[in-house]
């Protein structure tokens, strides 16, 4: 349970922090993504970061139980998938280039990964 409230508490400050920034400075973020999106080294690097986190988190924490800490597994997959896939498929994230213009989905995404980031503080800072 240990690992389970270190890393509830690491990925509630990115999410907070993140979710903080894109509501306060959708337009910055708009830019950065599609400035990431068009250079091929910022894929490379995301897929191998998140091929690292994934892997680290499933193998330190590869728990399919049925309460919250299912969640840090869950994305840990997911960050695993993703990186191999940014990896594997270089050309992937061109197809969600015309997604990432919308000034709706930062207006829909910020709300959410800071509800995420509530979730996991919650977990992480206050139960024990």
């Amino acid at each position: 349970m240990e690992t389970s409230i270190l890393i509830a508490k690491i990925i509630s400050v990115i999410y907070l922090s993140f979710g903080i920034g894109l509501l306060l400075y959708s337009d910055f973020y708009k830019t950065a993504i599609q400035k990431m999106l068009d250079d091929s080294i910022f894929s490379i690097l995301g897929g191998i970061l998140a091929i690292i986190i994934g892997f680290v988190i499933i193998q330190n924490h590869n728990f399919w139980v049925n309460n919250w800490t299912v969640l840090i597994t869950i994305i840990g997959w997911i960050a695993l998938i993703k990186g191999i896939l940014l990896l594997a498929f270089p050309k992937f994230t061109t197809g969600f280039k015309p997604l990432f213009q919308s000034d709706k989905l930062y207006k829909f995404l910020a709300p959410l990964i800071i509800v995420f980031g509530l979730v996991f503080a919650y977990f992480g800072f206050y139960i024990i």
